[in-house]
């Protein structure tokens, strides 16, 4: 697999880099469940005080397996550089400190001459926290709200995006509620982990969201959130507004 190869000439290359500490894997690659159309994400563990040289060198690294033919520098958790190579291959390096190294995902450990990251290989999750389920929850609701005003003005494509968002919100709730360990990684996981009754639901959905039969697909939501009524009720008993704007959903084809 050449993504096997290219992790081994960038970590030959970064082990020579006196910033880094240590390098690890992270989403599929770290987790043991890559194929061969995984794009690897790579982290390099630097300390504060060295970061903003290390930065300045992370293309060298980066051009250690092929040419490059696209990238972008990010920052949304952490320093994110993106790079897409001449075979198309596509990597994610991540800069990250001991301070901002979260513990979402199974990690492997490439390289840590210290043992810093020991106390990491067996605290890592990828269930959500109860706020994270309820903020989930909310948006699911929140969204088919946002559909529903798009629907009656006649906006079929921007209605097609608010169902599609308050699906992949939803998506998380039903890992949270059927396979609560994979609930982090969200829609891309449905196929391989929610079990069949509710994958079918959501699939049949997916089915007819487009903007000829949107409303069909915005029916088949609706019962599929009174079906899951009774542990939305539960997941949002602090919610009691959003529980109501619930009922109203469910109760007509569309709020204003």
């Amino acid at each position: 697999m050449r993504q096997l190869y290219a992790i081994e000439q960038l970590l030959e290359s970064l082990k020579q880099d006196p910033a880094v500490e240590a390098v690890f894997l992270k989403g599929s690659f770290g987790r043991g469940e890559e194929d061969v159309y995984s794009d690897i994400d790579l982290y390099c563990l630097v300390a504060g005080n060295t970061m903003p040289d290390f930065l300045t060198r992370r293309m060298d690294h980066l051009s250690a397996y092929r040419p490059i033919i696209w990238k972008d520098d990010i920052f949304i958790v952490a320093p994110q550089l993106i790079a897409v190579y001449d075979d198309l291959l596509h990597i994610d390096l991540f800069t990250v400190t001991l301070d901002s190294l979260n513990h979402h995902d199974t990690i492997r450990v490439l390289y840590d001459p210290a043992g810093q990251l020991e106390r990491y290989t067996d605290t890592s999750s990828l269930a959500l926290s109860t706020q994270e389920a309820e903020d989930e929850a909310i948006d699911a609701i929140w969204f088919l709200f946002q559909y529903q005003k798009a629907a009656g003005r006649g906006n079929a494509l921007w209605a097609v995006e608010m169902l599609r968002s308050a699906l992949t919100k939803f998506a998380k709730v039903l890992l949270h509620r059927y396979v609560p360990d994979r609930a982090q990684l969200g829609l891309k996981t449905i196929p391989d982990y929610l079990p069949d009754a509710p994958r079918l639901r959501l699939e049949a959905i997916y089915a007819v969201l487009v903007p000829s039969t949107h409303g069909e697909a915005a029916r088949l939501y609706r019962e599929f959130l009174q079906a899951e009524l009774p542990h939305l009720q539960q997941m949002l008993v602090r919610q009691p507004d959003t529980l109501q704007l619930l009922d109203r959903l469910l109760a007509s084809e569309q709020v204003y």
